[in-house]
């Protein structure tokens, strides 16, 4: 890969986290960005995140909001469907809806479900199940240290690297299914010829490692360089505060990163 991409992911109708990444992603000379799925859901800007989205990206992959939104959210907690069904009150259109909307709806309806460059693969989930498949922590460990079937067929479908979302924890996943913190490498993962790794890119607008702050990666086909970055969380609680189909928990979860 001969550019920088910037990949963001999750951003769950936070604007002001988003508006926060997009101002620090202007300050690195990225050629691109790539979005991985989930721009709304829990938030409560889904149509200004969407169209900033739509208007930013290279591409937006499908994310289990977005699939809920379009499908139905089977399998989601209560909290989770409530701020499914809302946001697609808010993108849904109607015959007298102007164009721009139904546009929109269009879009959200077109998404891809996953991307491949050059050795690389992107998806919002895993590459077994695009939308809904977390991989997680616990995936990779096992009772007698050897490497899960989960983590051995996940690894089967690319060929360097897969960047993922979904489940707003960052970190990277060696083929021998060790897992790594960001802190772990402070941020910064060289990526060494051979290896193959597992590249979960952390959140915008809903970050769940303890850390509030978004979360977001630059890759250049060298190194994938970890960015966290503090926006107005106490704004985004606000809004969803005043809007009575969304959980509280929305909000308050937003200032401790869980």
């Amino acid at each position: 890969m001969n550019k920088r991409i910037a990949l963001i992911s999750d951003i769950h109708g936070n604007l002001e986290g988003f508006n926060a990444v997009l101002e620090d992603i202007s300050r690195h000379n990225v050629d691109m960005i790539y979005c991985l799925g989930d721009v709304i859901g829990y938030g409560p800007n889904p149509v200004e995140c969407l169209d900033k989205a739509i208007q930013c990206s290279e591409f937006i992959l499908m994310g289990n909001h977005e699939e809920a939104v379009l499908t139905g959210a089977f399998g989601f907690n209560p909290t989770a469907k409530e701020a499914v069904d809302w946001t697609r009150s808010q993108l849904k259109p109607s015959w007298l809806s102007l164009k721009k909307t139904k546009k929109r709806w269009e879009v959200l309806k077109n998404l891809s479900l996953s991307y491949s460059e050059d050795d690389y693969l992107f998806v919002h989930g895993s590459p077994r199940d695009p939308t809904m498949e977390y991989i997680l922590k616990s995936d990779t460990e096992d009772l007698f240290g050897e490497v899960p079937e989960k983590i051995r067929e996940i690894f089967s479908q690319f060929n360097r690297a897969c960047f993922v979302g979904h489940t707003h924890t960052p970190g990277i996943i060696t083929e021998d299914s060790k897992w790594y913190n960001i802190e772990d490498f402070d941020g910064v993962w060289e990526c060494k010829p051979g290896e193959r790794i597992v590249c979960n890119i952390g959140s915008v607008g809903q970050p769940r490692d303890k850390d509030n702050r978004s979360c977001y990666v630059i890759f250049d086909g060298k190194e994938i360089c970890y960015h966290r970055i503090p926006y107005d969380f106490r704004k985004t609680q606000e809004k969803i505060l005043r809007i009575k189909q969304l959980d509280n928990r929305n909000a308050e979860r937003l200032e401790f990163g869980n």
